[in-house]
């Protein structure tokens, strides 16, 4: 047995110098291959980072970035100091978090359902409408939801209401992550479905013969095939708590549901762009990334730490 794992190991050696020998005989090949996407990458990622200068000064679109005046923190300290600075990232993070609390878990209980359905013909079937929604444009799903939540539209046909709902804080949170779940959770459940279609049939089989029920053959054969998928989702989508979409917080805005709709993202929008304050606006912009920074390597600490060091 030693003997079969170490030539193994050799043929994966020497498989890996053929590789290794190849591409340093071709190197010209993958540059020409690799330059348009290293010089896309440094043009429109890296160099707009220095544009983070204009949050330490008081930018002036005549002197430019190194010839305005450095102001250091003063348009930070601006805007923890705004009593509007806890509402809307409190807003924030109220939406990012149950929307995780929700969107999360449902596209693998979804995955775990379809792969419990042995007809190809109907698992299609079902797998088509639940992906269609993820097709639609935002702004085009806005426009839906103004459509089916206005005061005669068909909900309220349904329950004899006539109540508008956008014009409704406390309705809004809802209205963002039902939306959002019901146009993503299909086309987020294909990763686990693809995961789940590699899950071991012999486990199965055996925890059929050894009469473990649908419950225990999901927690003890498909959760674990699917386990590493479901802990580098969590870290991704947990790093991105403060970043949720602005197009669709800002199309689902209304003059009465601002108290509850108003982010960070919508508010940096209306201070850069429409009031043209960029330098308070790209402040908060970064204390946002900073914040997902931060999020980002707590919950890949926390997560390495309950699976061994098995997290990202």
């Amino acid at each position: 047995m030693k003997e079969i794992k170490t030539a193994a190991a050799t043929a994966g050696q020497s498989k890996w110098n053929n590789k290794w020998k190849y591409m340093k005989r071709n190197w010209q090949l993958y540059l020409i291959f690799m330059m348009p996407a290293f010089l896309l990458t440094i043009i429109f990622k890296y160099i707009p980072m220095g544009g983070v200068l204009i949050a330490f000064e008081d930018y002036s679109a005549i002197q430019g970035v190194f010839g305005s005046e450095w102001v250091g923190l003063k348009h930070f300290e601006r805007f923890l100091s705004s009593p509007d600075f806890m509402n809307y990232l409190g807003n924030t993070l109220k939406l990012s978090l149950f929307g995780l609390l929700w969107g999360f878990p449902i596209p693998i209980i979804l995955a775990l359902l379809l792969n419990r359905i042995q007809r190809a013909g109907i698992k299609k079937k079902i797998q088509l409408v639940m992906y269609a929604p993820n097709f639609i444009s935002v702004i085009v799903l806005c426009g839906m939801v103004f459509i089916f939540l206005s005061p005669v539209g068909p909900i309220n046909g349904f329950f004899g209401t006539n109540a508008n709902f956008m014009t409704m804080p406390a309705a809004f949170r809802t209205i963002y992550i039902a939306s959002g779940v019901w146009q993503g959770a299909g086309w987020a459940s294909i990763m686990y479905t693809a995961a789940l279609s590699n899950a071991s049939q012999e486990l199965t089989e055996a925890a059929i013969v050894d009469g473990a029920n649908i419950l225990q053959q999901i927690k003890n054969v498909d959760i674990p095939a699917i386990k590493p998928i479901i802990v580098i989702q969590f870290i991704l989508q947990a790093g991105n708590i403060m970043s949720i979409g602005f197009e669709k917080a800002f199309a689902l805005q209304t003059a009465m549901n601002l108290p509850s709709s108003e982010i960070l993202a919508t508010y940096v929008y209306k201070l850069g762009l429409q009031l043209g304050d960029y330098s308070f606006s790209t402040a908060v912009g970064l204390f946002n990334s900073v914040i997902n920074i931060i999020l980002l390597f707590a919950v890949n600490t926390i997560v390495k730490r309950m699976n061994e060091g098995q997290g990202l």
